[in-house]
């Protein structure tokens, strides 16, 4: 009896001289009792099974080659299997579903259609697919029945943009695994499984068994993200081993066992806290890890184990000294651990509202889409508004045939409605309309106009689009937000290499959260997008919004009714009105009712204003010579001129007209609610519609602002009761949010964890948890109240707060892009429950500069996180080793507070380009400055700077923190409490 074991591969040639394939046979026969035979492709191929060469243990797969043969070869020599050869058929035609759900493994929810099959059903929608009665709304995946097939698409919502990103087979020359394509239809042939599109925050996880005990798992960047394939030096993608939950391992056991493939690679898709298998691809390798390789050889070796007693072989296995994996400390300094950022979004077309009471029509389109359940109905998707223009238009015409019909809608209204509806296509992100239920209808002026029954208030919503300014601006300052990680304040060549250095090596736990409104959206999505973005991503913004930016608008978090005011705005609201209606100079006692606080950005605007109602007069005189201005434009046959974001004189008159018209009311006084639009409208002229040199723009600009100044501020509190009374009723989720932000981050979180023995990383353990909320003025205005009024720190006993609360004060306007920046640290040095362990920092920025505000703005006291660098520790900025090495995180010790009695020395560089630099003591201060960005047919507009982060406070206890957090948060809920009863 021969003393040898024969180990036969048997699959094309390319999978049997393969790296990996290579690495592990040679470990194999380390063993001197083992043989490998490698069938050629010629015997596969031509040769019938019974010349082929004997082998005790076979080692096949499919690898396009006849399967069927390698069946009939089993049979016939009954070697030893490792990978069953039955069950590869399965996974050839994804019987996987079927499989994965009989042994209760969680995989997407799905549905099959063959075409093949007479009863097998489909019916697209517009924004959803029913399959065999199956819906599944938009973003879902379409995949090929065939695994061979690897043109997987996925089709997005209309409300994110649309169209579909199309998945291939990745090229081996080249970096493209998917392109965006703007086609939205679902593919009218051959047969497909329809499944529920996971949001996985753009990773996907490679699990690789060798037997049931044995996963080995990597990450990559999604393929469906930008399509773009990260390759290292040798071409190979770029992956990552990653730890798996226990859970994780007892998933690769179960479909190790459930596929009878010892050798077996399947993905993962980590989503909403949950782990889903999406497919099995069967007998698969590790390209490029030679802990794998030595694992996989061992664990070969001891399945082959069972024929060594055959043979009567002495069985034992090679030893090599194991890795320890070294990693450095952080003896000295602190870490950093947690980032959170609420931030406003970037430059939009002016908003733009308009009510109206209707009837007829309208209340079967409120009952049809259930509005009678909360007497308030929501109209935002394509079909729905589609529906609204309908009924305008048949309101329209039946007006036109009857004068005396009792159609109470007004056709000017009406015609509005109509136009603002037709005006491009419906995306649904940028227009909507809103039904309020009247039960006893609009109060009326007179009883002669009085009408009994119900009716409906309609609120059309439209403009307040993200423009190509605020999508550069959200992209500028994702790529300035990298360097305030540790590693990333290099900005010569590459700046953030700290940020991606963890990132790309999944060590970075990122959400990015956005409100409901699409211009919100599409900022978090341009934040984290594009080579200036956070995360240096490529492509379409439609593809990055579904998977990196996830809805906060279920739970309040972001998103709020503005429509719908809590008693004490009313009453704010109604004072605020009252004080500015008064037409004589402001009195001392005027200043004590509109500046409480003595907030000096009040206080100025105040002065500049002098009365209120003579001021308001002025704005009202402009606007009426700005209107009569364009409509001579109009006039004139030679001013056929493009304005910004593809804008017509015509809409750019409606849109002033109707602030012509609103503003001054029909009793003479004036809609002080008005005046933030009209310094929407004006600030976005002056910045985008210069070229139209229309006279005293830069006036109206001025003393709009100046009301705005008052106005805006004021209506979220006057006092410093008020401001926190109707904080609290926007913020308070966030608030707890950001509350089990912080106090995650101490958990042993092995999912943003690498593997200890991942390559070429030298601290695995470490990982950074990120936070980022995209929201409106509203929620900014309220979070910086709470954090200012809500009582975190007591001004007269610690001077730092106090600067910052000055600096804070002199601020008038936030801005979009605008900024609240929560860092938290930890000193691995320190004891657990010692108050010096973690250290949490605060810093803000008002967003994008104004008009006129280079030699206004109000300057604080710098950026000044613990993570900056002393001078004289300065690296090569022109160097590149940030990206190869992975430095332990340097930082300033930060048991005392940095003394800040005095301003900082800062020197304000003019010099435009990609970065305006800042020079100071111990940090480097930066802004995003004016930057060219696209402007297809849209004219050439600047984009203007960010300001800079200012510290507002360094040297904080989480415990202080946390106490404030849980102090607000249980303040609110009592006070919600007495409201109730």
């Amino acid at each position: 009896m021969r003393g040898q074991i024969i180990v036969g591969i048997c699959s094309m040639m390319k999978k049997s001289k393969s790296k990996p394939m290579t690495q592990i046979l040679e470990r194999l026969c380390k063993f001197e009792y083992i043989d490998v035979v490698i069938f050629s492709e010629e015997v596969i191929l031509e040769e019938p099974v019974e010349k082929w060469p004997h082998c005790d243990c076979l080692i096949s797969f499919h690898s396009r080659f006849p399967l069927d043969k390698a069946v009939e070869y089993a049979k016939l020599r009954n070697p030893l299997l490792i990978n069953d050869l039955n069950m590869q058929y399965f996974i050839q035609d994804r019987e996987v579903y079927r499989i994965l759900k009989e042994e209760f493994i969680e995989l997407p929810r799905y549905a099959v259609l063959n075409r093949d099959h007479p009863e097998c059903n489909l019916v697209e929608g517009e924004d959803h697919v029913e399959v065999n009665g199956e819906v599944f709304p938009k973003p879902f995946v379409e995949k090929p029945v065939c695994a061979e097939d690897h043109n997987v698409y996925i089709y997005y919502p209309t409300s994110a943009g649309g169209g579909s990103q199309r998945l291939f087979r990745k090229l081996q020359i080249g970096s493209r695994s998917s392109v965006y394509s703007p086609e939205s239809s679902v593919r009218q042939t051959g047969s497909y499984i329809y499944e529920e599109f996971m949001p996985t925050d753009g990773t996907d996880v490679k699990v690789y068994t060798v037997g049931p005990d044995y996963a080995h798992a990597e990450a990559r960047k999604s393929p469906a993200l930008d399509g773009k394939v990260e390759r290292d030096s040798e071409g190979k993608e770029i992956r990552y081993p990653v730890m798996l939950t226990a859970f994780e391992k007892l998933v690769a056991r179960k479909v190790c066992l459930a596929f009878k493939q010892t050798v077996c690679g399947f993905d993962l898709l980590r989503a909403n806290g949950h782990s889903f298998v999406c497919d099995v691809n069967g007998f698969s390798f590790v390209k490029s890890s030679m802990k794998y390789y030595d694992d996989c050889a061992k664990i070969l070796n001891m399945i082959m184990r069972e024929l060594a007693p055959k043979y009567s072989i002495p069985w034992s296995i090679p030893i090599e000294d194991e890795d320890i994996p070294i990693v450095p400390t952080t003896s000295g300094t602190m870490e950093l651990r947690c980032v959170i950022a609420i931030i406003r979004h970037g430059d939009r077309t002016p908003k733009q509202k308009m009510k109206m009471e209707v009837r007829h029509h309208f209340f079967e389109l409120f009952d049809k889409y259930g509005g009678y359940k909360t007497g308030k109905l929501k109209l935002k998707k394509p079909k729905q508004l589609q529906e609204v223009l309908d009924i305008a238009r048949q309101l329209l015409v039946e007006l036109g045939q009857h004068t005396d019909c009792e159609i109470e809608e007004k056709k000017s209204k009406l015609e509005q409605l109509k136009t603002v509806l037709e005006y491009g296509h419906f995306s649904g992100i940028n227009r909507k309309v809103q039904l309020t239920y009247m039960r006893k209808g609009k109060p009326k002026t007179s009883s002669e106009e009085e009408k009994d029954g119900p009716s409906l208030l309609l609120i059309l919503k439209w403009g307040g689009e993200l423009t190509p300014a605020g999508r550069v601006q959200a992209e500028e300052l994702g790529r300035a937000f990298r360097c305030m990680y540790p590693g990333g304040q290099d900005f010569a060549g590459f700046p953030g290499c700290g940020l991606l250095r963890l990132h790309s090596t999944y060590r970075h736990d990122l959400k990015i959260y956005a409100s409901d409104e699409g211009r919100v959206q599409m900022t978090a999505a341009a934040f984290a997008k594009s080579v200036q973005g956070l995360l240096a991503l490529e492509g379409e913004l439609t593809p990055i919004l579904v998977q990196m930016v996830k809805s906060a608008n279920m739970n309040g978090l972001l998103d709020s009714d503005s429509d719908s005011l809590t008693d004490c705005q009313q009453k704010v609201k109604a004072r605020l009105h009252e004080i500015m209606q008064k037409d004589q100079e402001f009195m001392q006692e005027d200043y004590h009712k509109l500046a409480p606080t003595g907030s000096p950005s009040l206080v100025n605007s105040m002065n500049i204003i002098e009365n209120p109602v003579k001021t308001c007069d002025k704005v009202y005189t402009l606007i009426q010579s700005l209107t009569s201005q364009i409509r001579k434009r109009l006039e004139d046959p030679k001013s056929a001129l493009q304005l910004y974001h593809s804008e017509t004189l015509e809409l750019m008159l409606q849109r002033w007209s109707k602030l012509e018209r609103d503003f001054r009311m029909k009793n003479g006084r004036y809609d002080i609610s008005k005046i933030p639009d009209i310094y929407d409208c004006i600030k976005y002229d002056s910045q985008h519609n210069a070229s139209l040199s229309l006279e005293d723009t830069m006036e109206l600009f001025r003393l709009s602002r100046a009301l705005a100044d008052i106005v805006i501020p004021q209506e979220y509190g006057i006092s410093k009761a008020e401001k926190l009374d109707i904080a609290q009723a926007y913020c308070v989720p966030l608030m707890k949010k950001i509350q089990l932000d912080l106090k995650r981050t101490h958990e042993d979180e092995a999912v943003n964890k690498l593997h200890p023995y991942s390559r070429g990383v030298m601290s695995p353990g470490r990982h950074v948890r990120t936070r980022l909320y995209f929201t409106s003025e509203s929620h900014v205005h309220s979070l910086l109240n709470m954090f200012r009024y809500g009582g975190l720190l007591n001004e007269e006993n610690d001077q730092q707060w106090k600067q910052a609360m000055e600096y804070l004060s002199a601020v008038n306007e936030l801005n979009y892009m605008t900024q609240i920046v929560i860092m938290l640290y930890e000193d691995n040095n320190k004891d657990l429950t010692s108050d010096e362990r973690f250290h949490v920092e605060f810093h803000f920025s008002p967003g994008v500069k104004g008009c006129d505000d280079e030699e206004n703005v109000p300057l604080g006291f710098g950026f000044r996180p613990a993570s900056s660098e002393n001078e004289d520790k300065k690296t090569n900025q022109g160097s590149l080793e940030c990206l190869s090495e992975d430095q332990t995180d340097r930082a300033l010790l930060v048991s005392d507070p940095i003394n800040i009695q005095r301003k900082s020395p800062v020197i304000r560089n003019r010099k435009t380009g990609s970065m305006e630099l800042f020079s100071m003591l111990a940090v480097k201060r930066f802004s995003v400055s004016f930057a060219r960005h696209p402007t297809n047919f849209e004219g050439c507009s600047m984009v203007p700077s960010i300001y800079p982060l200012e510290t507002l406070h360094n040297s904080l206890s989480l415990r202080q923190v946390e106490e404030f957090l849980s102090r607000v948060c249980e303040s609110s809920s009592e006070a919600h409490v007495k409201t109730m009863k």
